[in-house]
């Protein structure tokens, strides 16, 4: 049964067992229900104790009764019975509280929670808005602000901050059955609270932050329709009656679940879950990982590095010299105290995990290292000149990753003398931010070394996606396809500015000339000239981005880059376009206007044909994995699902 009912003493206790998150599915929904007329008929319980089995309470709906008709009871009944029972409900709360799973624990009259639980309404983050109350009872439980920062951002809450905000009634730090069991007897003999949906909506207290917050919320949308839609719900909670509101939210709920803005999102939330299983891994296990070594402490070595000390592996960092290594300990040592002032790691946590760093100027404090990640600059002798000295030092089982965007690691392993235990690890910067890790898999490489790359992302919480060896893996050559279609453009007759603004029109965060300034220009450049030898001369080539580097325009760094940046302050450069208008004159191009449509489709279609050509190669193995890696690395606007939906969808917007 996937709902039993105990009595014990004085209690009844209701648990949910439906392994391996508990989802709210319909057979939970129909127990819930036979359970609340079997506890109420039960004249020796005076309370109820609603929990869960293994590792976490009810975490969400099942995802998967999504695309099929509604089934009885629905989620917003089954809440609606446990609200009106007679005796006091009591959810015993722990892991993730989330979506319905938070719903259900709305409609009981009390709530407690051990300190580890995260509670969060997520439904945004699938194209949708809470479908049973969320939205309705949030506001009359906490401040409307605080509920409205939940619902529409779906990201979750520690139990601390959730007792702070009066959505539980307590934390338990021992034993949570016998918190709840005291919190139980002691509502039985209590006064019965008011149902929240019986409550008023409590007070927005500054209607100018709650103004600017709803504006703020649909300006960082950027397209997509559910975090408006949750923001107007939040809303029409604190201007309606409750009954109406809930009706008004479950219609909500369901024209979103049939808006293919939905169906994109829920179908990047599969793709990202299923990246990392392969068939020739199911049943190999990983090597064991203790320690880290990180070779290179510059940006992306230091942000690779921090990564693995707040997932508690201890990390020793090399460095060529003592003032390279003095300077990666700073960046390392930095990034745990911002973790610290954003409140992701207390005082002591930071101190802790800044123990657990080790610095070095010689390869030989390695030597029991269990994973190595080289993370110097993007150039291949170096690389090699690495892991050939890392071959004389370290242990016969360690395993050797390269962190290289561009390069073939299959040429990087050979260096070594046991090329079987290098793979590539590409991380996105900053590496421990940002979500997505490519596992690059070698020819010769061992599975049990692949299968621990994928183990050592998942400790990270990375989303990994594996790919074959090709000159920029999956991400960067999809990329480097796009880019060079934005820069014909540039000469055909689009701006820079232009090919930005439809690129930020339909969902990404920032254009492509953007995020050149961003990364420094000097970058591609100097890949560029290494490549110039070998380049196709029948290509079209476009010197623009070479021009601006020997101006000593790079971006940002410098103040100037495709853009100017006086005073902080993006603005379209006069001399870029003057050289734009003076290239395409030189190379006797007509120019034309292109409209945004036009931009947008030029750059799907080329993104589209060069991931078609990954898969044909079988550099990528799967057109879900391509989505991942452009959703998470690259900016491409989720709600579209990632070119490869995009094209046999094209109804997303």
């Amino acid at each position: 049964m996937v709902v039993r009912v105990e009595t014990k003493d004085d209690l009844a206790v209701v648990t949910i067992d439906n392994p391996p998150v508990n989802a709210a599915s319909q057979a939970v929904r129909a127990g819930l229900l036979a359970a609340i007329a079997e506890t109420e008929a039960n004249t020796s319980a005076k309370a109820v104790i609603l929990c869960a089995e293994g590792r976490t309470f009810t975490a969400g709906a099942d995802v998967r009764e999504f695309d099929k008709s509604p089934m009885e009871p629905h989620l917003p009944d089954v809440i609606q019975a446990i609200e009106d029972t007679i005796k006091p409900w009591v959810a015993a709360l722990h892991g993730s509280v989330l979506g319905g799973g938070l719903e259900i624990a709305l409609g009981c009259s009390h709530r407690v929670a051990l300190r580890s639980t995260r509670f969060g309404l997520p439904e945004v983050t699938l194209g949708l808005i809470p479908g049973a109350g969320g939205t309705v009872r949030l506001p009359r439980l906490i401040d409307p602000l605080e509920a409205l920062n939940m619902v529409t951002s779906g990201k979750p809450i520690s139990a601390t901050t959730a007792l702070n905000l009066g959505l539980i009634d307590d934390i338990a730090d021992g034993d949570l059955m016998a918190c709840a069991s005291a919190l139980a007897r002691s509502a039985a003999n209590a006064r019965p609270r008011t149902a929240l949906r019986h409550r008023n909506a409590k007070p927005v207290m500054d209607p100018t932050a709650w103004e600017a917050a709803k504006t703020g919320i649909i300006t960082k949308a950027r397209g997509a329709h559910a975090p408006a839609a949750a923001a107007r719900a939040v809303q029409a909670a604190l201007d309606l009656p409750a009954d109406q509101a809930l009706i008004q939210e479950r219609e909500t709920f369901l024209t979103l679940k049939s808006d293919p803005q939905s169906a994109a999102l829920r179908y990047i939330f599969f793709a990202e879950r299923s990246a990392s299983k392969l068939s020739e891994l199911k049943d190999m296990e990983p090597h064991p990982l203790t320690s880290i070594g990180v070779i290179g402490g510059g940006t992306m070595g230091a942000g690779i590095a921090a990564a693995c000390l707040l997932a508690g592996l201890p990390v020793t960092l090399a460095e060529r010299d003592e003032a390279a290594r003095a300077a990666g300990q700073d960046r390392i040592t930095a990034i745990l105290d911002n973790s610290r002032k954003r409140g992701l790691i207390d005082q002591d946590k930071q101190e802790a995990l800044t123990a657990a760093l080790s610095t070095t100027t010689t390869f030989e404090a390695l030597t029991e290292t269990d994973l190595i990640i080289e993370a110097v600059f993007e150039d291949m002798e170096l690389k090699a000149q690495v892991f050939q000295e890392l071959d004389k030092h370290i242990r016969r089982d360690a395993i050797l990753a390269s962190n290289t965007s561009y390069l073939n690691i299959s040429a990087v392993a050979a260096q070594t003398r046991h090329p079987e235990r290098v793979i590539g690890l590409h991380f996105f910067s900053p590496a421990h931010i940002m979500k997505l890790v490519e596992v690059i898999i070698p020819d010769n490489a061992a599975s049990s070394v692949v299968a621990t790359g994928f183990a050592l992302s998942r400790k990270l919480g990375k989303i990994a996606v594996p790919a074959g060896v090709c000159d920029g893996f999956i991400g960067n050559r999809i990329m480097s396809a796009y880019r060079r279609e934005c820069e014909y453009m540039v000469e055909d007759g689009a701006l820079p500015w232009d090919v930005d603004q439809a690129m930020r029109d339909f969902g990404f965060p920032m254009g492509v000339f953007e995020m050149q300034d961003l990364a420094g220009l000097d970058i591609r450049w100097a890949k560029r000239k290494s490549q110039a030898a070998t380049r196709d001369p029948a290509q079209r080539y476009v010197h623009i981005a070479d021009k601006l580097c020997e101006a000593g325009r790079f971006g940002r760094k410098t103040g100037q880059g495709w853009y100017d940046y006086a005073g902080g302050k993006t603005t379209p450069s006069q001399w870029v376009e003057n050289l734009v208008l003076a290239e395409s004159a030189r190379k006797k191009i007509a120019r034309t206007p292109i409209s945004d449509a036009e931009i947008v489709q030029r750059i799907l279609s080329t993104m589209q044909a060069e991931a078609q050509a990954l898969l044909t190669e079988g550099i990528a193995r799967r057109p879900g994995d391509i989505d991942v890696v452009m959703v998470n690395g690259y900016g491409f606007p989720r709600w579209c699902g990632g070119p490869m939906f995009l094209k046999n969808h094209p109804s997303v917007d």
